[in-house]
């Protein structure tokens, strides 16, 4: 983070970017900031929250959690004719969104609600209880092996 501005809330230091190497050549770089660019337009706030649904009332927004990640490999070109200058590269990106819940406005109050997870509703009491079973069975072995 960077100094407060006038209305007191930090601002955000840009993004830093690597340095590319020498053979990855001008055109690399501007397609890099190409394909950011690009995938910077699809990923927006539209994409977390979605579009707010109104129906008797209430007001439902949903959100998601978006992570965006890209990568390039740049190889020197080798083989017969292969200058120094010569370079190849290959990159890719995407996009993940994942569900997190919904932001639920009724009577003037905005509540989030998490979407909960129903596996975890089982899997965790399961593996206390196995745990709570097999704990003392554990420690009785541990005690005849210390002993004998």
């Amino acid at each position: 983070m960077t100094a407060p501005d006038a209305t007191g809330r930090p601002t955000p230091r840009p993004a830093s970017r690597p340095a590319l190497p020498p053979s990855a050549g001008p055109g690399l770089e501007a397609q890099l900031e190409r394909l950011a660019d690009e995938i910077g337009d699809r990923v927006s706030a539209a994409v977390a929250y979605g579009e707010p649904v109104t129906a008797e009332g209430v007001t439902v927004i949903p959100v998601a959690e978006v992570s965006v990640g890209f990568g390039v490999g740049v190889g020197v070109g080798s083989g017969p004719g292969a200058g120094a200058g010569d370079s190849e590269g290959m990159g890719g990106g995407g996009a993940l969104t994942r569900p997190r819940g919904f932001i639920e406005i009724k009577d003037g109050a905005a509540t989030y609600r998490p979407l909960r997870r129903p596996w975890l509703d089982v899997a965790l009491p399961l593996a206390a209880l196995l745990a709570g079973v097999a704990a003392p069975s554990l420690a009785r072995r541990l005690a005849r092996r210390r002993r004998g």
